[in-house]
């Protein structure tokens, strides 16, 4: 349960400054766990981003559409199942780019 509020801030960022919160937090804290959060966190946001993007113009040829749908939840529904692990002190991995940091 250590840095819980930190963790928390963090995955509630990306409704407000998604890129920003997380990069001051990974200059300022001294913990691995919680730059590999930050990390996870800024690294999520862009993928969804480009998945987002891409899907929009894949909407022309209509299988954008369900895609958008999906990426659109997912950069909603993850910060919230984020938040919950930190609140109870479970590790929380980002899906896609979890494995990418170690």
């Amino acid at each position: 349960m250590e840095n819980t509020g930190l963790k928390i801030l963090i995955h509630a960022s990306t409704w407000f400054a998604p890129f920003l919160v997380p990069f001051i937090i990974f200059l300022v804290v001294d913990d691995d766990e919680i730059k590999k959060l930050s990390i996870q966190a800024i690294l999520f946001q862009l993928v969804i981003g480009a998945l987002i993007v891409i899907s929009a113009i894949l909407i022309i040829f209509l299988i954008g559409i369900p895609m958008i749908i999906i990426f659109g939840i997912m950069a909603f529904v993850v910060p919230i199942i984020g938040i919950v692990k930190a609140i109870t002190g479970s590790t929380f991995n980002y899906p896609i780019v979890g494995s990418w940091i170690r």
